[in-house]
């Protein structure tokens, strides 16, 4: 009825022909569709159909309600024709035309376990694999290639309402991008799931449709952001024995906008990368992508003798039971074809060729010193010495790495003790050199990666000409590794399982506690919705100074610390139904989960001299700002930019004789870097 008085306006407002002009004209401008162009809010109340009613809303009410009453006795009702535009016709997804009521769960009589379970498998039976849940969206992973999420798909689901389609991914980043660019306000996808559930996947889909709906003038930023998940991912997922490509951290990717909605830049968050698969994978695990692309593309183009990298036994690091890891880097056409990929992405990002062959001699340093061998050295007053016997792999890694040999070995088989202002070199022994070559192996992948991520975020930061921090607006991804229960589970699994465990208390507040409240609130006679309550367990970890977290790092902290003494300490403290030890395994306990037992955590102990000052005199200039720049509070690298001057000041005596030549470097201070480093451990960057 309002259209129709806009359509049939009083005599007495204005001229009937002046009113027309200047209606269809606003209508116009509102439907233009290219967002670039597309008048703001604040526009529409400046044109002049809109200004001259301004002071006039009484008189407007006042005629709009004679009108509705008018038409109310005419018996309008059978006159007046409901309608909307229809700019696409509905496609066909396997049997699926149209939105029914069986898309959305809410719609069920019955809601229980049961009856939820059949009517997502009677769907998943269709290749329906989405299936609503109010404005949750269920997607089942169909484990093969479905032909839904073409450009023509992406033009489906533009700007229209949720029910003209079959349920999709699409329209889930459709009603965030539409409601950033209506409401100005940021938005924030969350994707959940167990490991292998198709998070990656989906987190891709939602990047490509948020691409397309932010068309900007600027094609290469669009092919940018499209390079940065498969990037990313070639260093931080990696196979696992339920997921062949299981993200290995957790990834918070924001996508930045104008007010109008054009996508202007790109900015990563990463956290808690599984720096423990470098070293050791279990059995019918794989270590990091990255490792398998780069021998692949390197061997196809017969550079392996230039990374010092062997042509028959592969690396300790990337080597299993199979037996067939050098087979495989060899036939394989995928590796081959994955590392031209990544090589794509570093130049369609902007990487130099310069950094690109940093980065492949680093990753190529690592998988060297996996393989360096200690061996004890006897003596009448001294038998906890170790050596390097075999040089060829030290030789190999110092090389890759740009270091002296001599000053690697010494950092790996001593470490340096401050008492009383005096510096005590003390040997290793073999296991103690081991355990720091594989920290070292650790500490470079880790801070590769931050480097990575960073220097992906320098160059697709929003260009400040174009729109100002405070203007634009963000729709954020998360996309972290799922819930995890292997038949060992290691303390990266405990942290990934808690962070999933945040995030289904994160959900049950919003969907059963927040809205009961609401409920409440406004006198609305509701049954209440009991639901598993998971808080206690997240309290159990996280509280202090009795939780499982403050216990491990006060644990920690004590010299004679054990790996019994760590279990017993749980056992003693965390008197709760949640925690529980298997009887006849000493170290090992397990937590009771409303999914049933995760089965026993092994934990282990180790205090570990890292070999930071050697690393800081490396000539390779990448390599030497990844250890001159600061970790940020969640263990991250901090992002660089102000001068100082890198390590030469902090070396120890046996290797400052003046052969290194440091150069400066630039360090952003970032703001949550912490310089308390001695209280800093994993626990804490988790936490």
């Amino acid at each position: 009825k309002t259209l129709y008085f806009f359509r049939n306006p009083p005599p007495t407002l204005l001229h009937p022909e002046k009113w027309c002009r200047g209606f269809n004209h606003f209508i116009s401008q509102c439907l233009i569709k290219d967002f670039e162009k597309r008048p703001s809010v604040t526009h529409l109340l400046e044109h002049p159909f809109i200004k001259q009613v301004h002071g006039k809303d009484m008189s407007l009410q006042k005629q709009l309600a004679e009108l509705i009453q008018e038409q109310q006795q005419l018996g309008s009702t059978a006159k007046t024709r409901h309608e909307r535009i229809h700019t696409r016709r509905p496609y066909h997804v396997d049997g699926a035309d149209k939105y029914s009521l069986d898309d959305d769960l809410v719609n069920l009589e019955v809601l229980d376990e049961d009856t939820i379970i059949h009517q997502l498998q009677k769907r998943y039976a269709d290749l329906q694999i989405y299936t609503y849940v109010g404005d949750i969206l269920i997607a089942l992973n169909p484990f093969q290639n479905l032909s839904i999420y073409s450009p023509q798909f992406s033009r489906l689901y533009h700007g229209v309402k949720r029910s003209s389609n079959p349920p999709h991914i699409f329209a889930s980043a459709d009603a965030a991008y539409q409601s950033m660019v209506t409401f100005s306000k940021d938005q924030c996808i969350i994707i959940s799931g167990e490991s292998g559930a198709g998070k990656t996947e989906s987190a891709h889909l939602i990047v490509q449709h948020l691409t397309f709906l932010g068309k900007a003038n600027n094609r290469a930023l669009r092919e940018k952001i499209l390079q940065v998940n498969p990037l990313v991912e070639a260093f931080g997922n990696a196979c696992t024995a339920i997921n062949d490509n299981s993200s290995r951290f957790g990834k918070y990717l924001e996508m930045m906008f104008t007010p109008t909605g054009a996508v202007m830049g790109a900015k990563i968050s990463e956290y808690l990368l599984e720096k423990s698969r470098v070293i050791k994978q279990a059995v019918g695990e794989k270590n990091f992508h990255i490792f398998y692309y780069i021998y692949a593309g390197l061997y196809h183009q017969k550079k392996l003798s230039e990374y010092r990298l062997p042509d028959k036994k592969p690396p300790r690091y990337i080597d299993n039971e199979t037996g067939r890891v050098m087979h495989d880097i060899v036939t394989k056409d995928s590796y081959g074809r994955q590392f031209e990929a990544i090589q794509h992405c570093f130049r369609i990002i902007g990487f130099t060729d310069e950094e690109v062959y940093s980065v492949y001699r680093i990753l190529t340093g690592i998988l060297n010193t996996g393989n360096i061998e200690f061996a004890a050295i006897s003596s009448q007053h001294q038998t906890d010495k170790s050596e390097v016997p075999n040089p060829e792999a030290l030789d190999n890694a110092a090389a890759l790495l740009s270091i002296g040999s001599e000053e690697l070995q010494e950092a790996l088989t001593s470490h340096c003790v401050v008492t009383r202002g005096e510096t005590i070199i003390r040997t290793n022994t073999v296991d103690k050199a081991a355990d720091v070559r594989d920290a070292m192996s650790k500490a470079l992948y880790g801070r590769l990666f931050s480097w990575i991520v960073n220097r992906i975020n320098t160059l697709l930061q929003p260009d400040k000409n174009i729109c100002n921090a405070e203007n634009r607006m963000n729709v954020g991804i998360l996309d972290i590794f799922g819930f995890e229960n292997f038949a060992r589970n290691s303390f990266e699994q405990l942290c990934i399982n808690i962070a999933n465990e945040q995030i289904q208390f994160y959900f049950n507040q919003h969907i059963f506690a927040l809205e009961q409240m609401e409920y409440q609130s406004e006198g609305i006679d509701a049954a209440t919705v009991e639901y598993e309550d998971n808080r206690p367990l997240l309290d159990m970890f996280l509280q202090k100074p009795m939780g499982l977290l403050s216990l491990l790092d006060e644990e920690s902290r004590f010299p004679q610390a054990t790996d019994l003494t760590l279990v017993d300490k749980f056992e003693d403290n965390l008197r709760c139904k949640y925690f529980w030890r298997p009887k006849g395994v000493e170290l090992s306990f397990g937590i009771q989960h409303y999914a049933g037992k995760v089965r026993p955590c092994d934990f282990y102990l180790i205090q570990i001299t890292v070999v930071l000052v050697v690393l800081r005199t490396s000539e390779n200039k990448l390599l030497q700002q990844l250890f001159s720049s600061p970790l940020t509070k969640t263990g991250n690298l901090a992002q660089a930019r102000a001068r100082v001057t890198a390590a030469s000041r902090s070396l120890p005596p046996q290797l400052s004789a003046g052969r290194i030549k440091v150069d400066t470097m630039e360090v952003m201070r970032h703001p949550e870097e912490t310089t308390n480093m001695k209280r800093q451990t994993m626990a804490s960057y988790f936490r």
